[in-house]
């Protein structure tokens, strides 16, 4: 009956994969299991009440200088170009840009620090209205991590570990937490350039990705133009009946699949064209600003008016969350200042600090601070001394993992506040650590999420956001 190449090749794949679903069937269960409940979340969660429902994350990619914007050293003045204390290094790693410099020479910032709100928050001349929500922030000074290149610091950021393949913090959330708006995704990331001529570190799509988590929690990018999200809109001549018809017709053939070989990748398949199909619908009317009022665009400043800007993806980004979408991740490249540090700070903070501050305000006056958390950071911090020559008006500045600062605003944060300092230089931790592993266990936390329950097991361990590390850290909460 076999005896055709082509019935043995036939017999054999129907063996093996009829073999695959009388042995998976247990481990089938529990990946099914979860995407049954995939709109509402995982059963049990959140584990307790949530203070954030949502959360907008915008990335500096590049690593902002701290020294320059957060971290105010006026004892460093008297110290210009002189050679860093190897009792302050310590022996620490060096990249390969400064390993072979002769001199390590201490390049203080040129920018003028005040304190601002009434919470006397320290803020650099470069953030003028940031300045001006100084009252709403969390400014922790202790960050730190073990990367020291931006591709293994942003992946550990991302997903909590410097190898790619895990899934990304976006991703964990909708697996946890599922959607609350069944028309558009529940992780959507936006990337915006640098206005000047600025080093714009490459950006992976692992970085949104869902790893081995089913692939319908992996970040869905929308871009500046006509299509926000490609391929979504239908070719000409295709009508939307037309397309529920195709869609009707595929998700039969897809179910056959299913029924045959329980494959969860085919049912996140189905999920994606449904997914697509209601986002034709939702999509194009969130994306449209022009129904924004004037006054909108005069908070978020003159970029907020072109398209792709960071401005404009701060404006979607409110958008977003209006509509009960869960992950909100903005990146803005061009943080990466080995040279002419000054002078590019100046087109980074001109790109980001105005509509940082008027998301803010916005989302404040449109009661949807007090349960959306944002948080604004990158993936490492610069380095007090100099890369390249050291002049009285100019310097650059290497990676630093050592400490770095972000600030988290919005819901459960405790707001006017600093958490953590560093020594003398900037360089290292002095007091109130606080890793990479803490910020995405208190990140879960604020959203109702014990991350020592939020796992997945997969090749044979249960996985989680911060592995076997992390803590909450209680100090920053309300």
């Amino acid at each position: 009956m076999f005896d055709h190449p082509l019935h043995r090749a036939i017999a054999r794949r129907q063996f093996v994969g009829g073999s695959c679903v009388a042995a998976g069937t247990a481990a089938l269960a529990s990946l099914l299991g979860p995407r049954a409940h995939a709109a509402a979340g995982l059963p049990g969660f959140p584990n307790f009440a949530p203070k954030a429902r949502r959360v907008i994350w915008l990335t500096q990619a590049g690593g902002p200088s701290q020294i320059d914007l957060f971290d105010y050293k006026p004892n460093l003045a008297d110290q210009f170009d002189q050679d860093l204390p190897d009792s302050v290094r310590q022996g620490q790693r060096l990249t390969g840009f400064t390993s072979s410099q002769a001199r390590l020479p201490v390049a203080p910032s040129l920018f003028r620090f005040e304190r601002r709100g009434q919470s006397g928050i320290w803020m650099s001349e470069l953030l003028p209205h940031t300045a001006k929500v100084a009252d709403e922030l969390c400014v922790i000074r202790s960050l730190h991590t073990e990367a020291i290149n931006h591709d293994p610091a942003m992946t550990m950021l991302q997903t909590g570990h410097q190898i790619a393949g895990r899934p990304s913090l976006g991703a964990w959330v909708s697996y946890g937490l599922g959607d609350e708006n069944a028309n558009l995704p529940t992780f959507v990331v936006m990337i915006s350039r640098p206005s000047g001529g600025t080093n714009a570190q490459p950006l992976h799509e692992r970085m949104w990705g869902a790893g081995f988590l089913p692939t319908r929690h992996q970040g869905v990018r929308f871009s500046p133009g006509r299509d926000p999200v490609l391929y979504l809109s239908d070719p000409p001549g295709i009508s939307r009946g037309r397309r529920r018809e195709f869609l009707d017709a595929l998700g039969g053939l897809n179910r056959m699949t299913v029924d045959a070989f329980h494959d969860p990748e085919t049912l996140a398949r189905i999920d994606q064209f449904e997914m697509a199909f209601r986002m034709q619908a939702a999509v194009p009317e969130l994306a449209d600003l022009t129904n924004e009022p004037a006054h909108t665009f005069e908070k978020y400043g003159p970029e907020s008016k072109k398209p792709g800007s960071y401005a404009a993806n701060c404006i979607l980004a409110r958008r977003l969350v209006e509509r009960g979408v869960r992950f909100v991740q903005l990146y803005h490249r061009g943080w990466d200042q080995h040279l002419r540090c000054p002078a590019e700070l100046k087109t980074q903070c001109y790109d980001t600090d105005q509509a940082s501050a008027a998301l803010l305000s916005d989302l404040r006056e449109r009661g949807l601070l007090d349960d959306t958390l944002v948080v604004w950071g990158g993936e490492f911090g610069r380095t007090v001394y100099s890369q390249g020559t050291l002049t009285a008006t100019d310097y650059g500045r290497d990676h630093h993992p050592r400490c770095f600062t972000m600030w988290m605003a919005g819901a459960g944060v405790k707001a006017g506040t600093t958490h953590g300092e560093t020594d003398d230089y900037s360089y290292n931790v002095a007091k109130d650590p606080v890793h990479i592993h803490d910020l995405n266990a208190t990140t879960l936390h604020l959203l109702g999420i014990d991350h020592t329950k939020l796992t997945y097991r997969f090749a044979g361990r249960d996985y989680r956001l911060t592995d076997v590390h992390g803590n909450v850290v209680k100090r920053v909460l309300a």
